[in-house]
């Protein structure tokens, strides 16, 4: 399951990015991503060859998705790339299904989920110390991108965000030692600092304080972690607000600031475009999250673009289930730690796409949807009660005997 897991992390990494080092043909990295996808599915097929599953209300939620990217891709508006990204998010899909077999609620796909990314980390901060240069290019302003695998600084962000999180939860439930997780903690802030990831910051930060607030009741290592985290950002936000203003502004003015960097005119520009019913309803198929050759950078624009109203009703359905299964579920690590990721999914979803596709976010939601899988009850094996027989009188007489 670790290897499926991390070949799934390997193929929502995509296919365009920064330069890298060694230049890498697009068509090779797609091949790699592809080959991923196939390799575990076919691997979560081979240990799973009775096709058990667990119900999933998610992965149910997922397949109508699925489904409504068919019809809606069917009419190759987007072109014959629609129905190759409909058969990657089958197979994705698919292996999910065949992997929920083994979500018990534990921390095990929490450490494959950190182990694969903190790897995926690791290459970045490899490209870091072999050129430099190439790692912090000034065509992102300076911000930290993969030099060794095209990666964009939102991407690290992310990676650098969620891993982050999930390990503060390892320790505040004692499930991993101090120094483990700051093997993993602190060249992640590191990194997460190079990249200049707002969204990732404060998803990082809200996601957080929520899971910890679900703790507080039951934990006292919890509550003393959220007191002490408190003050130290007081303290901070009040030395460092100049250093801080600076790092989160990245140089822009305000009005640069105030549009999201130009996110807000492909807003505009797209929800203004003129659409038949049937676009309205089932969007145009999956594409590459643009609109007009610009980045839409909004998951709930980019699934109405390319699923219509019918797959953001979807993907708003998912949150609303696991958010409300999560409220339901009595406090625990797993529960704070599926908070933690629903929280962080809907925060970046305003200024990043990819619910609608095979993504990182829909790997994480399916993390959480597997913290939040009732656990399976143990059933000793018994010979079932049949039906009691009347014993003969002279029978008992000769058994007391």
């Amino acid at each position: 399951m670790g290897i499926v897991w991390g070949l799934l992390v390997l193929n929502t990494l995509g296919s365009t990015g920064a330069e890298t080092i060694v230049p890498l043909p697009r068509s090779l990295i797609q091949m790699v991503t592809m080959g991923a996808l196939v390799v575990a599915f076919s691997l979560a097929l081979a240990v799973n060859l009775r096709l058990r599953i667990r119900a999933s209300a998610y992965l149910f939620l997922l397949t109508l998705l699925l489904v409504t990217s068919v019809i809606s891709s069917a009419h190759l508006e987007s072109g014959f790339g629609a129905l190759f990204r409909c058969a990657r998010l089958a197979l994705f899909v698919g292996t999910l299904w065949l992997v929920s077999r083994w979500w018990d609620a534990g921390p095990t796909f929490v450490r494959y989920h950190i182990r694969a990314y903190f790897a995926v980390l690791g290459t970045v901060a490899a490209g870091l110390v072999i050129s430099p240069g190439a790692a912090l290019p000034e065509l992102y302003g300076g911000r930290l991108v993969g030099a060794l695998w095209p990666l964009t600084p939102p991407q690290i962000g992310q990676y650098a965000a969620v891993i982050i999180g999930l390990t503060v939860l390892l320790v505040l439930g004692r499930r991993t030692d101090r120094v483990s997780a700051a093997v993993v903690i602190v060249p992640s802030v590191a990194l997460l600092a190079l990249t200049h990831t707002r969204t990732a910051t404060v998803g990082l930060l809200i996601g957080l304080a929520l899971a910890i607030g679900s703790l507080l009741l039951t934990s006292a290592v919890a509550r003393r972690f959220f007191t002490w985290a408190v003050l130290c950002a007081a303290v901070a936000a009040v030395a460092f607000s100049s250093a801080l203003q600076a790092w989160f502004l990245r140089g822009q003015s305000q009005e640069n600031f105030s549009n999201l960097t130009g996110r807000a005119k492909v807003w505009d520009a797209l929800l203004a475009a003129p659409r038949s019913t049937v676009e309205r309803l089932f969007g145009v198929g999956l594409g590459d999250k643009s609109f007009d050759g610009l980045p839409i950078d909004n998951s709930w624009l980019a699934v109405y673009q390319e699923q219509g109203l019918t797959g953001v009703a979807l993907v708003a359905a998912i949150f609303i289930v696991l958010g409300g299964v999560a409220l339901l579920r009595p406090p625990s690590l797993s529960r704070a730690c599926a908070i933690f990721l629903i929280s962080y999914c809907a925060i970046a979803s305003y200024t990043e796409a990819g619910l609608g596709d095979a993504s990182p976010y829909l790997l994480h939601l399916a993390l959480a949807a597997s913290l939040l899988a009732a656990p399976v009850a143990a059933n000793p094996l018994s010979t079932p009660e049949g039906p009691r027989q009347r014993i003969p009188q002279w029978a008992q007489r000769s058994e007391v005997i």
